[in-house]
Order: C-alpha cells, then structure tokens, then sequence
C-alpha cells in the first residue's frame, strides 16, 4: 500500500511546484526515514531539470530518476532492491509513480583492522588496541555509505593526531555479498615514521615581541607530535587579541625535516602569525528609556613600549553618568587567566543618590567557552578596588567614605544562542565583601540571578527569570553599587530606572535585600517580528519580610536583529498607576 506519509512528505519538498514539472509519488516499500530522505533528494534533483524538456529527453529523465533512486538506496545499504517507476497523467500532467521494494538490508558480518609502520612497536600495542576497540562500525551494524565514510575519517584522524603525522591508509575495502545481506569490511592503515617537535619557527611579527609567543608555544625540542597540543597553541595565540590569525602546524618542507637514529623523524613548529592593528579608536552613540541618549569614545593600543600588553582607555556620558577610565591589560597566562588593572573616575545621578567615584582596580577574568560537543560556556571574575566615595543623598546627608572591595563573580551559560536564546539556561552568582578604611567598618553581599528559556513552536519563546540579593552591613555608608536598587527595562518594568529601593531623605538608595521575578512569553509572527506579554514583579528593601512587592506588566514588539532582539515594551507600574514606554537602541562606528 502506497504510504500517504510519504507522499506528504514528497510534495511538501517542492517536487512539483510548476505545471511542467511531473508530480512524483512514492511508495517507500518500509524504507527508514533517512532512507527515504536520501531518495527524494536524489530524486528531486532529477525532476527539477524535466521542465521544458522534449519527450526523447523526460525519457532519459525517468531512467536517470530511477537509477538515482537504486543508488540512493545503495548508499543506506540496500543493495538488491527492486524499484520500478510507472508514467501517468492526471489534470495537472504527468505522474511518475516511484514503487520500491527495498529487499533484505545489508549489514556488517565482519571487520578487519591492520597497521603498519612505527605504530608496530610493542610500546604502541594498548594504543593500536584502544583504536580497534573504539571503531564505530561494530558486526551486526547496517552498512552505510556514510557511517562508513565518517568511520574511516575518524581512525585516521585519532591515528594521525599524534605521534603519526604522516599517517595515510594503505587500502579500505566494502566487499558486498548482496545476496546474503551481508558486508565485510578491511582496513589498512601505515602510520609512517614516529614524528618529534624539531625547532620553533615563528613568521610574520613586527611589533609583537618573541617573548609572546615563546609563553605560550613552550616545548622541549623532541617532543614527540601532539596536534591537540598544536591546537591548544594556536588558540591560546589568537585569544590574545594581538593577532587577527595566528597558525599553529608543523613544516613539512623535505629540506627542513631530520631523521633521527631510530628512524623516527623531527619536524619544525611554524607559527605563522597576523598582528593586529597597532591603534584603534571606537566610538558608539545609543539611546534607551533608562539612560536617554549615550556617547561612548575607546581608544586601544596594542604593545606598549614594546611589551605585550594593551592599554584602553575611554570616556562615557548619559544624562545619569559620567565616566572615564584608563586600563591596562596583561596577556592571558597560560592557564587561561586575564588580568588587568586601571583607574576610574565616575560620577552619577540617579533617584535623588549623587555620587562621584575614583578607584584603583585590579581584575581576573578567567572563560571556558563552549565546544560543538558541549556548549555550556563558563566565566569567572575576580577582583579588588580601592576607592574614594563622595556620596549626596537629597534632603538627607552628605558623606566621604574610602573603602577596599572584593568580589567574585561565576556565570554558567548554557544556551542555543548567546545573543537571541530561544532554550536553555543561565545561572550567576556574586559575592561581595568590603571595609571602610577610616573606620574599619566591614559588609558583605550576595546575588544569584537565574533565567530559563523554553522553545514553543517553530518560533515562539517562553522565559522564566529571578534574581535574589542580600546585603549585610555595619555602616551606613555603604558604596552606591553595593546596596540594590531595581526598576527599569531590565528589571522591572513600568518603573523608572532603579527608583525602588530604600529610601533616605527624598533619595532612593541601595537596600540589603533584593527579589525580583519575570516571566514574559513571545510570539513571532514572521522570524525576525514578534509580540510580548510580560509580567515583572519585584522589591528591594531594608529586608525581605520588608518587602512590598511592586508589579509590573505589559506588553511590546520585538525585532531580531544580528546584534540581538530590540524590544519596545509598554508596561503599567501598579504602584505608581502609569504607563511607561521601555526600548534600547544603539550604533557603533
């Protein structure tokens, strides 16, 4: 019986889309759903060409059709099928019936695995049997094409990557016997000569000092090869932001390779790098609901009096700040870390809390980006600051506080996409702890933000995110970024930016305890435009059995755009009984 599914399928993929091309029907015969895949593909590539053809030439196109369909069975194992294509008209032309009977599978019965070359010697033997053991395609498999393909492409690479360089296949064979169904497969694989690390060989720097590149391409010479180790390299060069490429390989030009007394064989280390640009400045104009509009200048350098470090520097204005900062960067060590350290000045207005900033800062930052394998991408700040506070609260007092400020920050993302996230999770968590220096006075904070993703549909998007804080303190001049204010676009939503916390005089200032909940679902009309609905709830307060929670809820439009979702919310604040417009919009250039 002719199945629908199939046909659904068929038409779904366009095979008939103009009057002149046949409409194609197939009966899959039982075949698996990749089997069917590869047949329409394999089929429809023939049809597409049968528009405005003569009848000589459709002719061929069926023969050419059938044949397409014998082969893509082929490659997924059926080696005896039987497939016969019947001619029809109906109103909208000619029909071509494609009937398969796909016959018995064929699968592995047997696999043979040889080596030659170095990788003989007694002292590789647990690794030749590691790679036997390891080979996909075990007896009692189907055979196909591609599996096999793939499983070839692995054991030469996990062969090749190290030790053997010059690793290369002596012969590989599929003997079909199509009329048992059956398949053995051999294998041979010369794995050539044991390849050692000869000298380093760096090309291509000019400003960059050598230093730089022996931190991090640091071996003995004789090593034996070790691509992950190349690769390691060559990503731990480009992370540094001094190069636009660096490549990391081994020389395999015949006049720079030796042969060593054991007939083993010493290959150079090339580096071959990119430098970046010596200076670079940016600039950036934005405007959003919290800040109104933005001016951002940066400047950079890379190498500074001829030392491997970078220096930015850069100022900032909105109508609630002002800043200017000069940093200076260190090239990440070996393991990983980047430290940095650097002055700032800022000043800022918000909500009745005037403050006016300068620092001294050292900071590590330490990420473990996600892999193709596994995207769960981590990161790590820590940091020191030794500031000066001048801090006005209006209608209230004036005061001046030196501190010294640790902190810590983890973020643990886990996400389809880093920039428009339609599943997944995040999770951040801060601690914080500090000491007036004039008085001794400590305090201490924590945070945790946590936000979920949930696909729905093809398109839409549900999210789900909190964030909970806790300060604990025995001053009452507490730094202006250490207590917690909420309220905004980012927050909660139908409130001035950070107008809820506790209040002082006719000031809202940072409170020792925070909550804030959202929930927003998002439906896409197209892929790039869609509708929210939202609601924020929230408060922060002197303590958590102080809270009054402020709600929030709304709705807006949303464009993805390649920097990320631009959202314009509407929402209505239930404490203050009003409607607040919330959007972000910004330039680079």
């Amino acid at each position: 019986m002719r199945s629908p599914v199939a046909c659904l399928l068929f038409c779904l993929g366009g095979m008939a889309t103009a009057a002149d091309l046949p409409e194609v029907v197939i009966d899959p015969g039982g075949v698996p759903p990749a089997a069917l895949e590869a047949i329409n593909g394999a089929v429809q590539a023939i049809t597409r060409l049968a528009q405005d053809q003569d009848g000589g030439e459709v002719s061929r196109l069926r023969r050419r059709a059938h044949d397409a369909t014998l082969s893509a069975l082929e490659t997924q194992g059926y080696f005896s099928p039987v497939v016969t294509l019947e001619v029809g008209e109906d109103i909208g032309g000619e029909t071509w019936d494609i009937i398969i009977e796909p016959g018995e599978r064929t699968h592995i019965r047997d696999v043979d695995i040889r080596f030659r070359g170095q990788i003989t010697r007694p002292e590789f033997s647990e690794r030749v049997d590691a790679l036997k053991s390891s080979w996909a395609l075990t007896p009692g498999m189907p055979f196909i094409n591609g599996t096999w393909h793939d499983a070839k492409v692995d054991l030469l690479d996990q062969v090749s990557r190290k030790d053997f360089y010059f690793a290369r296949y002596l012969h590989t064979q599929a003997s079909i016997m199509a009329d048992e169904a059956q398949a053995d497969l051999a294998l041979e694989v010369a794995s050539g000569p044991r390849v050692r690390m000869g000298e380093l060989q760096v090309l291509g720097l000019r400003r960059v000092p050598r230093k730089l590149v022996d931190r991090y391409v640091n071996y003995e010479r004789g090593r034996p090869y070790d691509q992950d180790l190349l690769d390691e390299w060559q990503q731990a060069l480009n992370s540094t932001t001094f190069f636009r490429g660096a490549f990391v390989t081994l020389s395999t030009e015949e006049e720079t390779q030796r042969v060593l007394a054991n007939d083993e064989v010493e290959l150079p280390v090339r580096v071959q790098v990119t430098e970046g640009a010596a200076r670079t400045f940016r600039s950036s104009l934005g405007v959003d609901s919290d800040h109104g509009v933005q001016v951002e200048g940066l400047y950079r350098q890379n190498v500074v009096f001829g030392q491997p470090i970078w220096i930015e520097t850069g100022a900032g204005v909105d109508k609630n700040r002002q800043r200017a900062f000069f940093d200076v960067h260190l090239p990440p060590s070996v393991k990983g870390y980047r430290d940095s350290v650097g002055v700032l000045v800022n000043n800022s207005d918000i909500e009745g809390v005037r403050n006016t900033r300068a620092g001294l800062g050292w900071t590590r930052f330490r990420e473990r980006p996600g892999t193709a394998e596994n995207r769960v991408n981590y990161q790590m700040r820590t940091g020191m600051v030794l500031a000066y506070d001048k801090t006005r609260y209006k209608g209230a007092e004036e005061f001046k506080v030196p501190t010294l400020l640790g902190t810590w920050q983890w973020l643990r993302r886990d996400v389809n996409d880093i920039y428009d996230p339609r599943e997944g999770n995040l999770i951040e968590a801060g601690l914080g702890a500090g000491v007036t220096l004039d008085r001794g006075e400590p305090f201490f904070r924590s945070g945790l933000r946590l936000q979920k993703w949930w696909p729905v549909g093809p398109h839409d998007v549900f999210t789900v995110r909190g964030e909970v804080g806790k300060v604990w303190s025995k001053t009452q001049r507490l730094p202006d970024d250490f207590g917690y204010r909420t309220g905004g676009a980012r927050s909660i939503r139908g409130y001035r930016y950070l107008s809820i916390g506790a209040k002082r005089g006719e000031a809202t200032i940072g409170a020792e305890a925070l909550a804030v909940l959202g929930v927003e679902y998002t439906h896409y009309f197209t892929p790039q435009i869609g509708m929210n609905v939202f609601v924020d709830a929230g408060d922060a307060a002197d303590s958590f059995s102080d809270m009054d929670w402020h709600f929030g809820y709304g709705a807006g439009v949303t464009v993805r755009t390649p920097a990320g979702p631009f959202s314009v919310d509407l929402a209505y604040g239930q404490r203050d009984r009003r409607l607040r417009l919330h959007f972000s919009l910004g330039i680079a250039f």
